[in-house]
């Protein structure tokens, strides 16, 4: 079994010096995004075919709970990973992850559902929080780009690969058990690689804090929590494009399966449409994350909120397969552009310090957006319809871009 890295002259930041602890990063973060992508196209079919549910509002309640404890979790696993170490998060969220998909396979009634959820939302806060900053750990603040890209291209690719697996596994054997199996696959692994082969980070951000200046005044959990949300102007604008961007991905993951459906869409080519967004999405950070180091931050996140909003815009707008499947590329190429940058500009103007407890403040309200977004969506849709509340969401898209346009400065290094 592998312990925490040893401090000395052994430890180097760099991907490159580091490259088979990152690589076992990145494998642990897919098997962490295809439990996501376990809900993706099912769970909502479940809600309203096997339960009953008629009320978007209820039908999206899972999305919410989810969103909600997976904020909070986010908010106080940097703080967290700094006390007790980053791999004990990481495998603490692994063992509140594997009851998961055996409650969803086997849920009684919908509570079981959002109980699954709860556990689902803590099982992503601690786990996705703790991938993301340990890469961003052993890479140094030369490459957080490229780590961040590699980090979210493997979560995300895992959760549409798997929103497809689980529309086919759906429409051949049934919504349950049978889409669920991969799930608990993903848990043992997940868990079992934490615990024996992923090793601890703290000693690369000892090494890299000798190379700033310290702090003149320590900053406690407070003081970060208000940076990061209002007082430093860049970390505000990154922070409600985070809380945007994942509001309108919580709508979608409510509304397009139930939106398509209505028009007679049959859940295998639900499928198809609820993987191309998160399929694109991840693979493409591959690219996005980088350029971001070359580039800079600010257009790329600008930018892919707008393209994001044109996304969400054709979908609504049209009532086919082909425009619906533009619709999702434009959606997962707008995420792609904007999701690495938005946690390499946090890491940016974070201290080594407490930069681990501002990207989680960061990720508090970034994922705070799939509560909102559900919620939101949820009750616009019962009260106004399904494509109110789409193209809703696509307004604040597009204003969120302008918003990060407007407050967002370049540092970078």
């Amino acid at each position: 079994m592998s312990g925490e890295a040893s401090p000395g002259a052994g430890v180097r930041l760099g991907l490159r010096e580091n490259l088979g602890q990152f690589a076992l990063l990145v494998l642990v973060n897919a098997f962490v995004g295809g439990m996501v992508g376990l809900e993706r196209t099912v769970v909502p079919l479940i809600g309203s075919g096997e339960f009953g549910l008629v009320l978007r509002s209820a039908i999206f309640s899972f999305i919410i709970t989810f969103g909600a404890v997976k904020a909070l979790s986010n908010l106080f696993a940097g703080g967290l990973a700094d006390r007790f170490g980053r791999k004990k998060v990481l495998v603490a969220g692994w063992l509140l992850g594997v009851p998961v998909p055996f409650m969803i396979m086997y849920a009684p009634s919908w509570g079981w559902i959002v109980a699954a959820n709860v556990l689902l939302g803590v099982n992503q806060g601690l786990t996705w929080s703790a991938t993301v900053i340990m890469k961003i750990d052993l890479v140094g603040p030369r490459g957080r780009g490229l780590a961040v890209g590699l980090n979210e291209f493997a979560g995300y690719l895992a959760v549409g690969l798997t929103a497809l697996a689980t529309g086919y596994l759906a429409s051949a054997y049934g919504l349950r058990p049978e889409p669920f199996y991969l799930g608990v696959a993903y848990a043992v692994l997940g868990l079992l690689i934490s615990i024996f082969l992923v090793r601890d980070t703290r000693d690369h951000v000892r090494l890299e804090l000798g190379e700033h200046p310290p702090e003149s005044v320590p900053l406690g959990f407070r003081e970060v929590f208000a940076r990061t949300s209002f007082r430093n102007r860049n970390l505000f604008a990154c922070s409600q494009a985070g809380l945007v961007n994942n509001l309108n991905d919580g709508m979608s993951w409510g509304v397009f399966p139930l939106f398509f459906s209505a028009f007679g869409l049959g859940i295998e080519r639900i499928g198809v449409l609820k993987a191309a967004y998160p399929a694109i999405w991840g693979t493409l950070q591959v690219f996005t994350g980088p350029l971001s180091d070359r580039w800079g931050r600010k257009g790329l996140i600008a930018a892919g909120m707008w393209v994001q909003a044109a996304g969400i815009f054709l979908t609504v707008a049209t009532r086919s397969f082909g425009w619906w499947l533009l619709g999702s590329v434009l959606l997962g190429l707008g995420t792609a552009m904007v999701y690495p940058a938005l946690i390499a500009a946090v890491s940016d103007n974070s201290h080594p310090s407490w930069r681990a407890r501002s990207l989680s403040v960061y990720r508090f309200w970034r994922d705070l957006g799939y509560a909102m977004g559900a919620l939101s969506a949820g009750i616009i849709a019962d009260t106004l319809g399904i494509s109110w509340a789409m193209g809703s969401v696509g307004a604040l898209t597009f204003l969120s871009g302008a918003v990060v346009a407007a407050f967002l400065e370049e540092k970078r290094g």
